[in-house]
């Protein structure tokens, strides 16, 4: 590679995920539906001959927003499924949302491959087991409810990232809870940090939570 010619990762653009269209049969049943989720109403836009109305909602926490309405999309109403929402403790955000009047399934988790939506179906052969996943393993536990037209979202709990899933610099919390698990599981591993550097205090204790945050956040290497 010459001089003048840039690397593959000095010209990757940024691509951003930022909406995702649902299709709906009732768009007020629909607005009716996600604003009782708690979810941020960003916008409801209607033409002024009547043909075409969108609105915008965005789930808390997140950086992608869903959009609906009339003439926004051919598909089927109730054909998305699989949407996943990513949560730090699967049986509170079930119990808020139960608290919020939304039917939810029963917490559940997958012993065997990759839920893809369906209360029925998996990827691999997987096999659906009640409760919460035993050894609390990250991406592994579920709820799932679906939207009046059918639309299927999925509860995923993830406390900890695969290696690479996350930017370094993202890191970012939805909640103080989220941020106190996260602080709780640091505290944790630093008291093991300890034990193997003799048990003396470690007056750098800040710096080591904040790397161990961000690199489990990130999914990168955690510090020892």
């Amino acid at each position: 590679m010459t001089n003048d010619q840039p690397s593959r990762q000095d010209t990757r653009m940024d691509m951003k995920l930022e909406i995702v269209v649902l299709p709906v049969s009732d768009v007020d049943r629909a607005k009716s539906f996600y604003t009782s989720l708690g979810w941020r109403s960003d916008a409801d836009y209607a033409s002024d001959d009547g043909e075409f109305r969108v609105l915008q909602f965005t789930p808390p926490g997140s950086a992608c927003s869903v959009i609906f309405g009339k003439n926004v999309t051919s598909a089927t109403p109730g054909s998305s499924q699989g949407l996943y929402l990513i949560v730090s403790d699967i049986v509170a955000a079930r119990e808020k949302l139960r608290a919020d009047g939304i039917d939810i399934s029963e917490v559940f988790h997958d012993v065997a491959g990759v839920y893809v939506g369906d209360d029925e179906h998996y990827l691999f052969g997987s096999r659906r087991a009640s409760g919460r996943d035993p050894d609390g393993q990250s991406y592994r536990s579920f709820a799932s409810f679906r939207d009046p037209d059918g639309n299927g979202w999925l509860l995923q709990e993830i406390t900890i990232r695969q290696p690479g899933r996350m930017e370094a610099a993202a890191t970012t919390f939805n909640s103080a809870s989220e941020l106190a698990a996260t602080l709780r599981r640091a505290g944790a591993a630093h008291g093991e940090h300890e034990k193997r550097t003799g048990g003396e205090y470690d007056v750098n204790w800040p710096d080591w939570y904040a790397e161990y945050i961000v690199q489990e956040q990130a999914g990168g290497v955690l510090p020892s």
